[in-house]
């Protein structure tokens, strides 16, 4: 809440430049998910498996490799604690990827995003009930407080401020949009409000408010990932900008061009993705698939091929003769006019 305290801010012409190079990205980003949209689906569901793990294993929380996939795509019923959390922070990751249109960052919204992520743990989705520090641990065992949270009483009112005052600070564009964000990131870590997960959360509550600014990248491209690649300078600009912060004194920038710095970074991943990505053998079997589960009463050959205009009559005809052996569609009749019944 303290990075919202200043009326009127003057960015550096670094953090300018960034902007100005993220604005780019944005105006490019809807050519490349028109593009082709299937082919994207890759993206999303290697970005979810790169999330959820990445996410977790920042904060020390692994599981075993063949597992993943399961876990996170198939919905595989957890093992243990760690599978649970990494179980959890796909359906926190869902929930957000879902609903974003219609969610306001809010104290109830960070609550059910700890909910989610924490799994069954005792106090998933409550604010913290005693003090906690940030300590930094050493190789010779030496330990050292870098840093003093919110107290657990004042938790659950600092965080409603810092809610309140960046829904108001886009609202009445008081800040442009991503130094906004940036700052409700740095601001909630430095509250610190869960016992534990608070990593976690920032990075959902990151992903939460690039949707509501406009900037969709983190649906194709893993932000945490980015960001466990970039550990050292992430705990970097987190100590340089929180330093002081209690008083309303800190530097916001080192924490606001690291985030800025991430987020180019996914861009230019999710482009040169997008660019390299071929059509491959089964794209227009899935386009077909895709094409005949849209369909909300009978139809016709024809009818998928003009939702298909790339793929051939004959291929048509094979995708159909296929789906009917799997016994998810019907041949109503005989002929080229003969209709199809969906059955699944």
């Amino acid at each position: 809440m303290y990075s919202f305290k200043n009326d009127k801010i003057e960015l550096p012409l670094s953090t300018v430049w960034l902007m100005n190079s993220l604005a780019e990205h944005k105006g490019k980003q809807e050519l490349y998910i028109k593009q082709a949209p299937q082919v994207l689906n890759s993206l999303m569901e290697m970005a979810l498996i790169e999330s959820a793990e990445s996410s977790n294993r920042i904060e020390g929380v692994t599981v075993d490799k063949n597992r993943i996939k399961p876990l996170i795509i198939g919905h595989s019923k957890p093992r243990d604690r760690s599978e649970e959390e990494v179980a959890g922070y796909r359906k926190a990751l869902d929930f957000i990827h879902k609903k974003h249109s219609n969610l306001q960052i809010t104290s109830d919204v960070i609550k059910e995003l700890h909910r989610l992520c924490r799994g069954e743990s005792w106090d998933a989705g409550k604010w913290k009930d005693k003090d906690n520090d940030i300590i930094r641990k050493y190789p010779d065992s030496r330990a050292e407080i870098i840093f003093k949270p919110v107290k657990a009483e004042m938790t659950p009112d600092m965080v409603k401020q810092l809610c309140l005052l960046y829904g108001n600070s886009i609202g009445q564009l008081k800040y442009p949009e991503l130094f906004a964000a940036a700052c409700l990131i740095l601001d909630f870590l430095c509250i610190h409000p869960f016992r534990d997960g608070n990593g976690r959360v920032s990075r959902l509550l990151t992903l939460l408010a690039l949707y509501n600014c406009g900037y969709q990248v983190g649906r194709y491209i893993s932000l945490e990932r980015v960001v466990e690649q970039s550990k050292e300078t992430y705990y970097e600009a987190l100590n340089k900008s929180s330093q002081s912060w209690h008083r309303g004194k800190h530097d916001v920038f080192p924490w606001v061009n690291y985030f800025l710095w991430t987020l180019i970074e996914a861009y230019k991943e999710f482009e040169d993705r997008a660019d390299k990505l071929k059509p491959s053998r089964g794209l227009k079997t899935a386009m077909v698939i895709d094409a005949v589960n849209k369909q909300n009463s009978d139809f016709t050959l024809s009818d998928i091929q003009s939702l298909c205009p790339n793929v051939s009559r004959v291929m048509i005809k094979n995708v159909l003769d296929t789906l009917k052996n799997e016994k998810k569609i019907r041949l109503l009749g005989k002929g080229r006019a003969a209709a199809w019944r969906l059955l699944v």
